[in-house]
């Protein structure tokens, strides 16, 4: 399981989310083998006074929420794919894309009624 959450400027980010998060599930997909339609994206667009940061204005920050059990090497991986293939997809440098993985047991999720240690998958986490 995982989930995104992309935060930007909503100057820079709004009318380009389509192609952000296209670029971040090809990422997700390709390194940790989600399936194709398991896309959950939220985007936290703000507006300029609301992003602090000492980057450009395309400052990105992308937070990956997921179940623990991927390896130090799939992890690496994605964060690679994030600066070899979505930065550049997006036209940032890699001083402007900050990617950060979060993990978080599965009996901590709430998932279609029940805990997400007891739900059945149809993808491994354990890469």
């Amino acid at each position: 399981m995982a989930h995104v959450k992309i935060y930007g400027r909503r100057d820079v980010w709004q009318d380009r989310r389509g192609s952000v998060s296209d670029a971040v599930h090809r990422a997700v997909v390709g390194t940790w083998g989600l399936p194709e339609d398991k896309r959950f994206h939220r985007f936290l667009l703000l507006d300029a006074d609301d992003l602090v940061a000492p980057r450009s204005k395309e400052y990105l920050v992308v937070e990956i929420l997921c179940f623990t059990g991927r390896s130090r090497e799939a992890r690496r991986a994605l964060i690679a794919a994030f600066y070899d293939d979505v930065a550049p997809t997006l036209g940032i440098s890699a001083d402007d894309l900050e990617v950060i993985i979060i993990e978080s047991p599965p009996e901590n999720w709430g998932i279609r009624g029940g805990s997400g240690d007891e739900l059945s998958l149809t993808y491994r986490i354990d890469v």
